[in-house]
């Protein structure tokens, strides 16, 4: 029995060790990736752009919060993860009221700048979606991570609609629905999260699995 214990505690330890590994990584590309859409999206006056930036801060102070909790109990973890639905919850009202504001009045975004600058996010988040996959299932820590990063990947999609819409029409409307419309996937995204950090939290979730691949 004691061989056995030492054997799980041995690969849990390894399995902490490789999350923090790949989530110091993801932090570190969103972190860049925000300095770089924020400034862009600031130049080209594009509310999608702006969005999708707020989004990458967001997802940094998420995988923050995620390398902190990522050794302690499910309770923390669980609070981590609604903690993460709140940010989730306020970036989405924040982009939601810059999308109300641009429709009253606005100037035409520069899809130049929102399509390269969005294809660019496109392929980090590719990136970490990868990196994060692996460990969606281990808890509901690595799974609120996932998720995050998964949005991400829509919301980069709608940035470059957005630019090639604006490009066709000459109109800043394309860059407003698309800012709502990631507005509102943050928003469902957030109940999600917040939804099952209260379930853990209660007792009524799922147990923690610890993946053995």
């Amino acid at each position: 029995m004691s061989a056995c214990c030492d054997e799980d505690d041995a690969h849990i330890a390894e399995l902490r060790e490789r999350q923090t590994r790949m989530l110091w990584a993801v932090l570190a590309i969103n972190a860049s990736m925000f300095l770089v859409e924020f400034t862009a999206g600031w130049l080209a006056a594009s509310n999608a752009l702006m969005g999708d930036s707020l989004d990458m801060l967001g997802d940094t102070l998420v995988y923050g919060l995620s390398l902190f909790v990522v050794a302690r109990s499910d309770r923390w973890k669980a609070v981590s993860a609604g903690f993460k639905g709140t940010i989730m919850l306020g970036f989405g009202l924040l982009v939601l009221g810059d999308a109300v504001a641009k429709a009253w009045s606005g100037d035409t975004p520069q899809y130049g700048i929102m399509a390269a600058v969005g294809l660019l996010a496109l392929l980090a988040n590719t990136l970490c979606l990868v990196l994060l996959t692996r460990h969606r299932g281990d808890d509901v820590n690595m799974r609120s991570a996932w998720v995050c990063s998964r949005n991400d990947l829509v919301a980069n999609s709608g940035v470059l609609v957005a630019a090639a819409l604006v490009a066709g029409t000459g109109s800043r409307w394309p860059d407003v629905i698309v800012g709502a419309a990631i507005a509102a996937l943050f928003l469902r995204s957030a109940i999600g999260v917040l939804g099952q950090a209260r379930l853990t939290l209660t007792g009524a979730g799922p147990p923690r699995r610890v993946s053995r691949s």
